[in-house]
């Protein structure tokens, strides 16, 4: 027997129920994992609320860490080898489950649970976003909406990491400084002006890319933030859903570039998996990639947790356990 998280319908943190589940034997491929820390992501608002649609009844959860305890045929992974995933299926929210050992990565011994589970998927997605899909350049200008969030924090760290300008926006002085002391070059408040402030900064160029999870509130100061020809990167809905876009406003801000990635079209093979996860978890255990676990909630509390969420009552990351 394992205790999970299980909803039956969309809707608020009220449909998530905390439930006894019969896991059988693991099956050729599988593992059996112990979680030992889950990690907390907007994403998972997303499956709960319906924005991103979910056969029901389901888990929830894409990301986390533990130890393997069982494992079923063909899988070359020991028992008792420490583990980490953030790429599904869904169903990470569960003291243990059954998965697939091709989803899994080892995880170094400079990178403790939590830390994994706080941030293989914030990283791996602040990978690909700087690396893969913005392809970013040594003397590029970038702004990064909700720079105080998990992405946010890691996204200034990787930009400067690769010796881009960053522009921070934020919703306090408290966490511009939270963004500063991770290296943003200059600071915004999401109240004020955010495009004038950035034509301000950058000389009325504006900046070569935006990286913006929060979606409907930031959609039109951030394409007003960018230089003509700049790339504007949506890979999130904090505020809700960017909805009914009329292509031509791309034209009309300077012929932009627009995209809205997800780390799946990024990590879709056990290739990419071994090898950028593996670069990821490596940055964090030499402490070239910096992450804050600046809250814990335990799994079964996890409805004041999407709440905290929601309200942007965290910073950092944040991990559920057990």
């Amino acid at each position: 027997m394992m205790k999970a998280i299980r909803i039956s319908a969309t809707g608020g943190p009220d449909v998530m129920q905390w439930q006894d589940i019969s896991l059988a034997e693991p099956g050729p491929g599988e593992v059996r994992i112990r979680h030992t820390a889950i990690g907390l992501n907007f994403i998972d608002t997303y499956h709960r609320s319906g924005l991103y649609p979910l056969s029901f009844p389901s888990g929830l959860g894409l990301e986390a860490a533990g130890v393997i305890e069982a494992v079923g045929e063909g899988v070359t992974l020991p028992v008792g080898a420490r583990v980490g995933y953030c790429w599904g299926p869904i169903g990470a929210y569960a003291t243990h489950r059954n998965i697939a050992a091709a989803m899994l990565v080892p995880l170094p011994d400079g990178v403790s649970d939590e830390v994994a589970a706080a941030g293989l998927l914030k990283g791996c997605t602040t990978e690909f976003l700087v690396e893969r899909c913005a392809r970013v350049q040594a003397g590029d200008w970038a702004l990064v909406p909700a720079a105080a969030g998990g992405v946010g924090l890691l996204l200034v760290q990787w930009l400067k990491s690769v010796g881009a300008t960053v522009i921070a926006v934020a919703g306090s002085a408290e966490k511009l400084a939270l963004a500063a002391a991770n290296g943003a070059d200059h600071g915004v408040l999401d109240s004020d002006d955010v495009a004038g402030a950035v034509r301000s900064l950058t000389g009325g160029r504006g900046v070569d890319v935006v990286f913006d999870g929060v979606g409907k509130a930031s959609w039109e100061p951030s394409l007003d933030s960018l230089k003509r020809r700049g790339l504007m990167v949506s890979f999130g809905n904090a505020s809700g859903p960017v909805s009914g876009v009329d292509l031509g406003i791309l034209a009309r801000k300077g012929s932009l570039f627009a995209t809205r990635p997800t780390l799946f079209d990024y990590y879709a093979t056990p290739d990419d998996r071994a090898t950028h996860a593996g670069r990821v978890l490596a940055m964090m255990a030499s402490g070239a990639l910096k992450l804050a676990v600046n809250q814990h909630y335990a799994l079964a509390d996890v409805a004041r947790a999407h709440e905290d969420l929601a309200a942007r009552r965290t910073t950092g990351s944040t991990v559920l356990l057990p």
